[in-house]
This record gives C-alpha cells, sequence and structure tokens, in this order.
C-alpha cells in the first residue's frame, strides 16, 4: 500500500460532515440570531431580564407557534393554510356561544376542539377531495369562517367565562413557567418525532417532493393532506382555546392578522414555501426569534404598524434569499 493511499484514508471528510453540517445547518444560525436578539432586548430595556417578563414575552408567540408547528407539516407536503386565524374566530364564537347556553370548562374546550377540527376537515376535503388549489380555497374559507363569526356576534363580545377556563390561557405550570409554554413544548417533541422519526413524517416529505412519484410509490397523498388540514385545524381549535382564555372575551376580530405571521414563522424557520424540506427546531426557533423581537419592541413603545411592517418584511426576505443565493452561486460557478 502507498503512502498517499494512506494519506488519502486520513482525510476524515465523511466524518466531520455531520458535525459541520449540524453547525452551519440553518437551525444553528437562528439559535445565534436568537441569542443575539436576546443580548440586545437586554440592553435595550432595563425590564426585559426579569424573569417576569420573559415569561411574558412567550405569549407573544406560543399560540401563533402551536399553529406553526402544524402548518410546517402541511406546507412540506406543498399545501397551505391561509384560514388559521379565521379558524380561531370561529372556534373562539362557538365557545362563546356555548357559554351562553351554561356549558362549562369541559364542554367548552370539547367544542373549540371540534369546530377547530371540522374547519380544518372542511379545507381538506375541498383541497384533497376536490382536487383544489389550497391558496384559493383558504383564501376563501379565511372570510367565510371569519364572516360567520361577524354574523353570530356582530360589535358584541361574549364574556363572563369560568375562572376554570382561566387557567389555559392565564396559568402557570411551575413558578414563571406558562401553561401556555409548557403546551406549546410538549406538542413540539410531538411534531418533531411525527415528522422526523416516523414512515408518516417521511411520507409528508416524499408528497412535498414529487407527488407524482410518491402516489405511484405507495403512498396515499390525498389522504395525508387530508390529515395535515385536520391537524392545521385542531390546532387552530387549540389556540383558539389558549387565547380566548388569556382575553377572557370573544370578538369576531380575534387573532385578525394571525396567518401572515404563522407562515413567517415556519418559512423563517427554514421550510420551503413550495414544498420538500424544512424541521421542527427550526420553526421552534423561529417562533422564538419572533416572540423575541415583538417583545422588545413592545418594550421600546413601538408601534404596532411597525411590527406589521417588519414581519411582512421578514417574510419577504426570508422568500427572496434563497432565490437570490441561488443565482448568485449559479454566477459564482459560471465564471
Amino acid at each position: 500500500m502507498s503512502d498517499e493511499t494512506v494519506q488519502a484514508r486520513n482525510i476524515p471528510d465523511r466524518l466531520d460532515s455531520p458535525v459541520r453540517a449540524a453547525i452551519f445547518s440553518w437551525p444553528s444560525l437562528l439559535l445565534l440570531v436568537a441569542v443575539v436578539i436576546f443580548i440586545i432586548n437586554s440592553f435595550a430595556s432595563p425590564y426585559f431580564l426579569n424573569p417576569w417578563s420573559i415569561s411574558d414575552a412567550t405569549f407573544n408567540f406560543t399560540e401563533k407557534a402551536i399553529i406553526a408547528l402544524a402548518m410546517a407539516l402541511l406546507i412540506i407536503s406543498g399545501e397551505i393554510d391561509l384560514s388559521v386565524a379565521a379558524i380561531i374566530a370561529l372556534c373562539s364564537t362557538m365557545m362563546g356561544l356555548a357559554l351562553q347556553f351554561g356549558v362549562d370548562t369541559p364542554g367548552l374546550v370539547a367544542i373549540g376542539l371540534l369546530t377547530g377540527l371540522v374547519c380544518g376537515a372542511f379545507n381538506g376535503g375541498l383541497v384533497a377531495g376536490l382536487g383544489l388549489p389550497s391558496i384559493v380555497v383558504t383564501i376563501g374559507t379565511m372570510s367565510f369562517f371569519r364572516g360567520l363569526s361577524f354574523i353570530v356576534l356582530g360589535d358584541q363580545a361574549f364574556k363572563g367565562y369560568p375562572q376554570s377556563f382561566a387557567f389555559f390561557g392565564q396559568g402557570y405550570v411551575w413558578w414563571v413557567v406558562s401553561f401556555e409554554f409548557t403546551l406549546f413544548l410538549v406538542l413540539a417533541v410531538i411534531f418533531y418525532i411525527v415528522l422526523h422519526r416516523t414512515s408518516f413524517g417521511r411520507r409528508v416529505y416524499a408528497i412535498g417532493n414529487n407527488p407524482v412519484a410518491a402516489r405511484f410509490s405507495g403512498v396515499r397523498v390525498q389522504r395525508i393532506k387530508f390529515i395535515l388540514f385536520c391537524l392545521t385545524g385542531l390546532m387552530s381549535g387549540v389556540a383558539a382555546i389558549l387565547l380566548t382564555s388569556r382575553l377572557a372575551s370573544t370578538r369576531p376580530s380575534i387573532a385578525f392578522g394571525w396567518e401572515l405571521e404563522v407562515v413567517t414563522m415556519v418559512v423563517l424557520g427554514g421550510v420551503a414555501i413550495l414544498g420538500g424540506a424544512g424541521s421542527i427546531p427550526g420553526v421552534v426557533l423561529a417562533a422564538i426569534i419572533m416572540g423575541l423581537v415583538t417583545f422588545g419592541l413592545g418594550l421600546l413603545n413601538v408601534p404596532g404598524i411597525v411590527m406589521s411592517i417588519f414581519i411582512g418584511a421578514l417574510l419577504i426576505g426570508v422568500i427572496a434569499l434563497p432565490v437570490l443565493l441561488g443565482r448568485l452561486r449559479t454566477r459564482l460557478s459560471k465564471n
């Protein structure tokens, strides 16, 4: 055996590649960004490092992030649901309506979850069953669901939720750790296992990469898409319970505009908007980043419209960045 052969085998490219891939991955970059934003916020406001302030910061994103977990799977499969905020409004309205008839906390929770599931199944039936484009369907149902809430409530609001119901959005599991944040972490672990450690998750990736090939490989594409829409609706129902509990009231304008923030979380988390790629850790970190940014801006008394501009610009930037980098890489390779 020659010296050259021995030297070639000592190059540890394959051994180092998983480590280098983890270090230079998108979630690692997001983690670095989250640390930087945390440090900036600590200098920007003397109140930020208070444990209760940090706990309050989690309320800025947990409800949206719970929906983003399910939305991530849906977008990876090549679909999207823009009606999630309207589903929250309808779920909250149905819970408020049930409250007027004396339904207690267990019944309110069941109604919120069931309404979200039905709305998700309705979207899934139109997309997976009839083959309609998801973006068109969910834009339509976004107006439909929100419109139903306005018909029931008008300019009124449902109030007077029982004290036991308040725990979901205002309660704490331990010290400053809220029930909302704990539930988000538990769901994040469940979604991580489903997407990254099960055959169902592999099928979701396969559908997003090439639905035709997945279908010929025996994957029940339409059934899985229907399940994902139902799951997104169900998580919207969970978010509706938490938000309604936290606000202790129901209005038809509740969660208005949240669909933009949810999609931004998912795309910022590294999920390809056209499907086929993405991870749950990335979405979790993106949700934390957006929560830290909005909470930090709130401590500085930045107007809400500025936050909306920031979120819109962030969404455009995250979608455009891979395209620009791809074109730059192509030009450099040609040169």
